[in-house]
């Protein structure tokens, strides 16, 4: 942003450093990750769920945690040391880590731009493109950044109507990655690179992309159970399904278009994993009064030998910021070592991440055998 004065660099500024540039900065998910780099690199906390600091990840080039910078854009106010205090008093956060981190998150606070579009916005896509990618080509040279990865952590958006004459939001920062040259991370179920113009617009800078919707909870666990009745040849006859959560997203998902672009994903694993689309449906209800905690239900009928019919439940119960931010984290690093190994296009490889991959398996032993071929591909890349 105009103003800026050049950042004065410490003894590490030698070594490359990767930015990590947020769509949704303020929300729940962006603070987790912000917090919890910070307190994995103090040695504060180990890091549980980081899939990239197990040992099949050893000597793949990741750039490490310590060298991730952090910004971003959001529409809302609110510095993120506070939003670190009300994810504490919720329980998202352990007690004393948020003033343990104060400076990451004030660091991370002062590189948050005002996003769009806003109410009675003036800006058509083009200027508004141009102010976004600004935002981020300037805080990649104030920090001397070898590159800076665009994830979009923002409130899912309904999906955009076919006669639709603007981009949607998710879109417009997508957009704006592409201009600057940014790889980009789609953890929603929005639609951001996924037209065919942006898509092509990606190809054509050489950028890597990943996307879309992360897969933290009660899709992690159909990507699991539903080969499991295939190869048992066990018939699927229903599966129905409830998340009951509050916070940003329940409030987001109230809205039937947002619920329905969401419900795609947990729909796409069942039907290419087992071969039919299965009778039920995901009912999504808003509870304020969770926060970011939520339960997912899962109710599956299936047949068995001779026409025995019977039933399998389980109920999921997570922090959705406290799943999510170590994999945004973790796809972070893969797509930065994607962009430097010189990699561009979709990355299939990372279908593990994701509800909606952009390709390939939809088993998650399938996606994580990708996924560690993908690590011996950048292991074996200069």
């Amino acid at each position: 942003m105009a103003g800026r004065q050049p950042v004065t660099h410490d003894g590490n500024a030698s070594k490359p450093r990767t930015g990590v540039w947020f769509v949704g900065a303020r929300g729940s998910v962006a603070t987790t990750a912000v917090a919890g780099c910070a307190a994995v690199t103090a040695g504060l906390h180990p890091p549980t769920g980081m899939v990239t600091e197990t040992p099949p990840f050893d000597g793949t080039g990741l750039p490490s945690l310590s060298s991730l910078v952090f910004g971003g854009h959001d529409t809302a106010h609110g510095p993120l040391p506070k939003r670190a205090e009300h994810l504490t008093a919720a329980g998202v956060l352990p007690p004393g880590l948020a003033p343990a981190v104060r400076a990451e998150l004030r660091a991370a606070d002062e590189e948050i731009c005002l996003g769009g579009p806003l109410p009675d916005d003036p800006r058509d896509d083009e200027e508004l493109i141009a102010d976004l990618a600004a935002d981020l080509t300037s805080f990649r040279a104030r920090h001397a950044l070898a590159r800076v990865v665009v994830v979009n952590v923002s409130s899912t958006e309904p999906l955009p109507a076919p006669d639709a004459v603007r981009l949607p939001p998710s879109s417009l920062y997508a957009a704006a990655a592409v201009r600057a040259g940014c790889p980009y991370v789609n953890f929603t179920p929005s639609t951001g690179l996924r037209t065919p113009a942006l898509a092509r617009a990606a190809d054509a800078a050489g950028l890597p992309h990943a996307g879309r919707d992360g897969k933290t909870g009660q899709t992690l666990l159909r990507a699991v159970l539903a080969p499991m009745f295939v190869q048992r040849a066990l018939e699927v006859r229903a599966w129905s399904g409830t998340n009951l959560l509050g916070g940003g997203d329940g409030a987001a998902l109230a809205d039937p278009g947002a619920a329905a672009a969401k419900n795609a994903g947990k729909e796409r694993v069942l039907t290419e994993t087992l071969g039919h689309t299965p009778q039920g449906e995901v009912h999504i209800d808003d509870v304020p009064v969770l926060g970011d905690w939520k339960t997912a239900w899962d109710h599956i009928a299936f047949e068995g030998f001779l026409g025995s019919r019977m039933i399998l439940q389980t109920i999921w119960q997570g922090c959705d910021s406290a799943l999510a931010a170590p994999l945004v984290l973790d796809l972070v690093r893969l797509v930065a070592r994607a962009h430097e190994a010189g990699l561009s296009g979709p990355l299939p490889d990372l279908g593990f991440y994701f509800k909606d991959p952009d390709a390939g398996p939809s088993a998650l032993s399938e996606q994580f055998a990708a996924l560690l071929s993908f690590a011996g591909r950048l292991r074996e890349t200069p």
